[in-house]
C-alpha cells in the first residue's frame, strides 16, 4: 500500500473465522489483497464481540465487493 490515499476499509463482519478465511482465499484468488482483523476481544470495562472484520484497500473495495456478491449468488 504505497500510495497515500489509499487505507484499509471493512469490506464484511462475521462472527466466524471460517467465513473470513473463505472470503480471504477467494479475494486471493482474484488479486486482491485482503486482511483479517479478530474483533472479539475488545475490552471497554466489559469484554464485547465486534466478530472478524475482512479489510482490503479502499481502491479494491467496489470490486472485491463485487466478486463476493458473484460467489454467494452462485452458492444461493
Amino acid at each position: 500500500m504505497g500510495n497515500n490515499s489509499e487505507k484499509l476499509v471493512t469490506l464484511t463482519i462475521t462472527n466466524f473465522i471460517h467465513q473470513v478465511e473463505i472470503a480471504k482465499i477467494i479475494l486471493a484468488n482474484n488479486g486482491i489483497d485482503s486482511f483479517i482483523f479478530d474483533g472479539n476481544v475488545t475490552y471497554t470495562g466489559l469484554p464485547s464481540s465486534e466478530g472478524y472484520k475482512l479489510k482490503v484497500s479502499n481502491l479494491d473495495f467496489e470490486n472485491a465487493k463485487k466478486i463476493l456478491n458473484e460467489v454467494n449468488a452462485e452458492d444461493n
